[in-house]
């Protein structure tokens, strides 16, 4: 359930597929003893979950990447029409070209910048090979910071919904400051 939200939230950037990856570290974190504060020292469980959570979160962004480079015609006249998709199709042209793609890793993080991101590289046809490393940085530094914030909620505030909301604020908290980042003009 939680591969699936993350594979088809680029699609549907309002899919819950955070929330999930967090309930479900949190879960985890339960199980594990973690919350009652006896940490294992092995963790398969949240090992799996990251695995799981990142990979997806890669093959999401190559479907859209894709979709998006075979889109043709249409696809190109739609980011014409809209000034924030072309300027997102400029900066992350420039980023990918000049091997500055922390831009793709910091636009995880923020509300609908994968779906933006994965679409623009696809629609300006930039190589894979430009593309997809940092996706996969982006994935492996989202997952893993979903599950950490699910995880050590849990240990710190016990598996309850008030660990997980807390999580939860973190994680908005974090995609919000991303937001701003990436939309900020340059000097």
């Amino acid at each position: 359930m939680v591969a699936l939200s993350v594979l088809l939230d680029v699609f549907l950037p309002v899919l819950p597929s955070g929330v999930l990856v967090i309930t479900a570290a949190t879960a985890a974190a339960a199980g594990s003893g973690a919350a009652t504060g006896r940490v294992p020292h092995e963790v398969p469980d949240i090992m799996a979950l990251i695995f799981c959570a990142a990979t997806a979160s890669v093959l999401g962004d190559l479907v859209a990447y894709r979709l998006a480079w075979r889109g043709g015609k249409r696809l190109d006249r739609a980011i014409a029409r809209s000034r924030r998709l072309t300027t997102a199709q400029e900066r992350l042209g420039g980023a990918l070209s000049q091997g500055g793609g922390a831009l793709v890793v910091l636009a995880r993080f923020a509300p609908a910048g994968r779906s933006v991101v994965s679409l623009v590289a696809g629609a300006g046809h930039r190589r894979v090979r430009e593309f997809l490393p940092w996706s996969a940085l982006a994935g492996i530094a989202w997952a893993a910071y979903s599950v950490a914030l699910g995880y050590f909620g849990a240990q710190w505030l016990g598996a309850t919904w008030l660990a997980t909301g807390v999580s939860l604020v973190a994680l908005f908290g974090a995609g919000a400051g991303a937001a701003y980042v990436v939309r900020r003009q340059p000097a």
